[in-house]
């Protein structure tokens, strides 16, 4: 579990490919001092596992299933990316609950300075923008953003200057394509709603006429 709050940005070292799977090691500093075997470390937004690592990086596989619902397809020798470590019991949580499991991929469609702020603009698919909300909680790359405005094609975030400064997000371009985490909390309440309706369904549909006529009250 992660918060979304970047910790480092490191870069791509290498990447062995496979078939449909690669093999990444990344550059990293500041997250290495207690880093461990099977640790998770969020590398724009995913959660990956450490397989090796060194006092100046870390190495992890990324499966075929990760690849083809994220951004790391279209990663080079080189890109940066956004770090964080797991959180531990007790730490502060500043940012929200970010489990690291990308639900789709955003494009960026524009970029606007604000006074000291830039506001970012995502448009996003529509089974996507159902979870997402005007105040709520995102994630883009792995960063926990707060939502300024959604509508039923894109939605748009505030960008403070720590965040430009100490995250990848201002460095891409219209046309790049970012990684995406809804609030978790919605996706929860959906599928209860989904499983509650089915059961009025089928409470509403087992209580018919024939029914009452079989046993005497029609």
């Amino acid at each position: 579990m992660f918060t979304g709050l970047i910790e480092e940005i490191g870069s791509i070292k290498s990447i062995k490919r496979g078939g449909e799977s690669i093999r990444l090691s990344i550059a990293a500093h500041k997250i290495m001092d207690d880093v461990k075997l099977g640790d998770s470390i969020a590398t724009n937004g995913i959660c990956l596992t450490v397989v090796s690592f060194t006092s100046t990086g870390f190495s992890a596989d990324v499966m075929p299933e990760t690849m083809s619902r994220t951004n790391f397809g279209l990663l080079g020798t080189g890109s940066r990316v956004n770090l964080e470590r797991a959180v531990r019991v007790g730490d502060r949580l500043g940012g929200h609950m970010v489990s690291g499991h990308v639900d789709g991929l955003g494009e960026i469609v524009g970029k606007e300075q604000d006074d000291n702020a830039i506001w970012v603009s995502i448009a996003a698919p529509k089974n996507i923008l159902k979870y997402v909300i005007e105040k709520g909680s995102v994630a883009i790359d792995g960063i926990s953003l707060t939502v300024a405005y959604v509508d039923d094609k894109m939605f748009k975030v505030s960008i403070i200057p720590m965040t430009q400064e100490d995250t990848t997000l201002i460095s891409k371009k219209a046309g790049e394509k970012v990684n995406l985490e809804c609030d978790m909390t919605a996706k929860y309440i959906e599928k209860f709603m989904f499983h509650k309706e089915e059961e009025n369904q089928k409470t509403k549909s087992d209580i018919s006429i024939d029914f009452l006529k079989e046993n005497g009250f029609a």
